[in-house]
């Protein structure tokens, strides 16, 4: 079969599917699959990015999706007032500190021997440093957490539009991606990964702690959105009218219109993505950063900087994961930081890469997309399956058993996938060229 019609019935097949479950379930549920999946597949674009253009092991891809999140909430929420007034200033200028600090203790590093005489002096900067930090940024943010902490109890945001929020997400992670890069990217394959790792748990830890930045686990809700809410599509005259001419009822109508809405929006930045993407992938830096993938020694000895490339390169594919956040966080309307999962957020973006197809961009939204709506749908068609099979038992025991492990089909589904794929398809269902 020609590569180009077989890769289009793929698509198909996944285009299918979600079809099948507008027909079969509702058109809402469809929609919603087809949504989270166009951001999941922006996600898999920034892994693939990394791993499969230049071979690098990121699992931290949950901290790039969470920094991308809280943009949104930095970017669309209206600022806290009183929470400013309160102790806005003590916060600007205690950061302000921490990162002199930081600074202070890198310089006097560069500039000094070697010696006791050295580590005294960082010693004493970075102690005397801390304790000037807290003292100054304690008692602000004590203030600020004090500012009506049932709804706001944060400094809040700028209250722009909250689609400048997800280039802006980008450059937060990009920023991040390239502090952590510098530090971490010349570790070995596996040790990059527990790093990378380590450090998302890290922020993730810091979104759910610092209540004057995200409100911590009390979550931000309310954000801002590009399209009109249901409620007022629904008092919009005209929109009842035109819903009731096509057939619809107003309520159901509007959750359509707002969810293909986003699904244009989504689309777009996947395809504008994915342009770039394919751009880079057949450009003379995408075939230098395949070559320093396959054999880093040869690169380096034909005169190319692979620590600069490797961290060009993670830069890119960490700035993808946080337009992907500052995305998911838009469709949700609220920032959860408890919600952020390795397993949801680093670990099924790795199966979708790899499912797909490593190296090849169109593999990696398809494998996003089949991943997705897998990972949604096979649930309940575990418990259509096990009440099946149960149909004909006694009540008792086993049958509860059987039926309570219906949850666990996600995960043996997403399991079995995987194994078929590397044991029929061991290069993806789009293999690189």
């Amino acid at each position: 079969m020609n590569e180009t019609v077989k890769n289009t019935l793929l698509f198909a097949v996944v285009g299918g599917l979600i079809l099948l479950t507008g027909f079969m379930q509702s058109w809402n549920a469809a929609l919603l699959i087809l949504n989270m999946g166009l951001i999941s597949a922006i996600m898999a674009l920034g892994v693939n990015l990394q791993w499969g253009f230049a071979g690098l092991f990121n699992i931290g891809v949950m901290g790039f999706v969470a920094l991308g999140g809280l943009a949104a909430v930095l970017v669309s929420m209206p600022p806290t007032s009183e929470a400013w007034a309160a102790g806005g200033t003590g916060i600007i200028l205690g950061l302000l500190l921490g990162a002199a600090t930081v600074a202070a203790a890198v310089i006097l590093h560069k500039r000094m021997r070697p010696g006791a005489v050295r580590v005294m002096v960082l010693l004493a900067v970075v102690v005397i440093g801390f304790f000037v930090y807290r003292a100054v940024l304690d008692p602000s943010v004590a203030a600020i957490e004090k500012v009506d902490p049932a709804t706001t109890g944060y400094l809040g945001g700028l209250g722009l539009p909250v689609v400048l929020a997800w280039p802006i997400g980008g450059l937060l992670a990009a920023g991040a991606a390239w502090l952590i890069g510098k530090t971490a990217l010349g570790l070995r394959s596996d040790y990059l990964a527990i790093a990378t790792l380590g450090i998302a748990e890290i922020i993730i830890a810091v979104l759910k702690n610092e209540d004057w930045l995200s409100r911590g686990v009390k979550n931000v809700v309310g954000i801002p959105r590009p399209l009109p809410y249901e409620i007022d599509l629904q008092n919009d005259p005209a929109f009842v009218e035109r819903a009731a001419g096509l057939g619809m009822d107003p309520v159901m109508a509007s959750t359509l219109y707002v969810k293909l809405g986003y699904a244009v929006l989504f689309l777009i930045v996947l395809v504008v993505l994915m342009w770039m993407a394919q751009k880079a992938l057949h450009s003379p830096w995408g075939r230098m950063m395949r070559a320093i993938r396959d054999n880093e020694v040869a690169a380096e000895a034909m005169g190319k900087d692979v620590t600069r490339r490797h961290l060009q390169v993670f830069v890119l594919g960490s700035a993808i994961c946080g337009i992907a956040g500052a995305m998911m966080t838009t469709l949700d309307g609220q920032l959860t930081p408890g919600s952020y999962q390795p397993l949801r957020f680093t670990f099924l973006v790795w199966v979708m890469v790899i499912v797909g197809g490593s190296g090849n961009n169109f593999g990696s939204v398809l494998g996003a997309m089949l991943i997705w709506f897998l990972w949604v749908q096979v649930e309940p068609m575990g418990v259509f399956l096990l009440e099946l099979v149960t149909s004909g038992m006694s009540d008792g025991a086993f049958k509860s058993h059987l039926l309570e492990s219906a949850a666990h089909m996600r995960l043996f589904t997403m399991g079995l996938v995987l194994i078929l794929v590397l044991r029929f398809s061991p290069r993806g269902l789009i293999p690189e060229k």
